[in-house]
């Protein structure tokens, strides 16, 4: 599977597992830890989750499905609520998402979207977390290019790991401006609803006669194909969520997908990047 380097050297999939509205209904408990559990033993290694899904229930699947498995194998990521985020209550809710994940360490802790905590104070608090091993990095999550120029020019805001923001083929405001300065900066982008959301746009995409072609063109489905477009993009992974094991399956199938040259024109003739800048879409 490709991989992408964090900044800290530190190899992870490019391909991970999102959890939102996981572990929110006890009747599909067992079918969803069988899915996280495949996926790690299939190198879907990375599990991104968050205190705010299912007010903690899906870190509680989480620690349910990793129990038994290798933690030194793993790359747990969580949030932070922004207003969870300062001195206040950083320390305890970061403890509680640990308590609830079953493990002393986060290999990663976001802040999932900014609110009124100063960012340098976030950032010191962050730091203070590494230097307790509670977690090992920390980045940050729903920030546009503004946001990230604020917080390089914080104090230890240069040790932002990862920046997590949508990103798929019908949303491609982050390429215009944020994307190319995450390059020069050495900092890659965790693309959440890499397949996109339900609703118009999503059966716009799957409908597309472009995407009907790539996707004929490798024997895959065009959900495969939107996953592999995002994939082909420099220092980006992705964390797709996926409820059953036929899901996760195809994103594995997915990660190994290569577009040619000729395929990527086609999908962004369909589907264009903008040529201006356009407010980062959030869920």
């Amino acid at each position: 599977m490709k991989t992408i380097h964090l900044p800290d050297g530190t190899e992870i999939p490019a391909v991970g597992q999102g959890t939102w509205y996981l572990g929110e209904d006890r009747s599909k408990r067992t079918s969803e830890t069988q899915t996280l559990r495949w996926g790690v033993e299939n190198g879907l290694t990375l599990i991104d989750t968050a205190e705010m899904y299912g007010d903690g229930a899906s870190e509680e699947l989480v620690g349910h499905a990793i129990e038994p498995l290798d933690r030194s194998k793993l790359f747990l990521v969580s949030k932070v609520y922004p207003w969870n985020a300062g001195r206040r209550n950083i320390f305890d809710s970061c403890q509680d998402s640990l308590d609830r994940l079953g493990t002393d360490y986060l290999d990663l802790y976001l802040l999932h979207w900014r609110g009124s905590v100063p960012l340098s104070e976030t950032v010191a608090c962050m730091e203070e977390l590494k230097a307790q091993g509670k977690i090992r990095r920390w980045g940050v999550s729903n920030f546009d290019l503004s946001d990230m120029q604020e917080l390089l020019r914080l104090k230890h805001g240069e040790n932002c790991a990862v920046v997590q923001d949508l990103y798929h083929l019908g949303s491609r405001g982050v390429e215009f401006d944020l994307l190319p300065f995450l390059h020069r900066q050495g900092i890659p982008l965790m693309a959440y609803s890499p397949l996109a959301q339900a609703g118009r746009l999503r059966q716009k995409l799957l409908s597309s006669a472009a995407i009907q072609t790539v996707a004929e063109n490798h024997s895959i489905t065009p959900i495969q194909v939107l996953l592999a477009f995002v994939l082909a993009q420099d220092g980006v992974f992705a964390i797709p969520r996926a409820s059953r094991v036929s899901h996760v399956q195809a994103n594995r199938e997915a990660a190994d997908i290569v577009l040619s040259a000729e395929e990527l024109a086609l999908l962004n003739e369909a589907f264009p990047a903008p040529n201006r800048k356009v407010p980062l879409d959030m869920i």
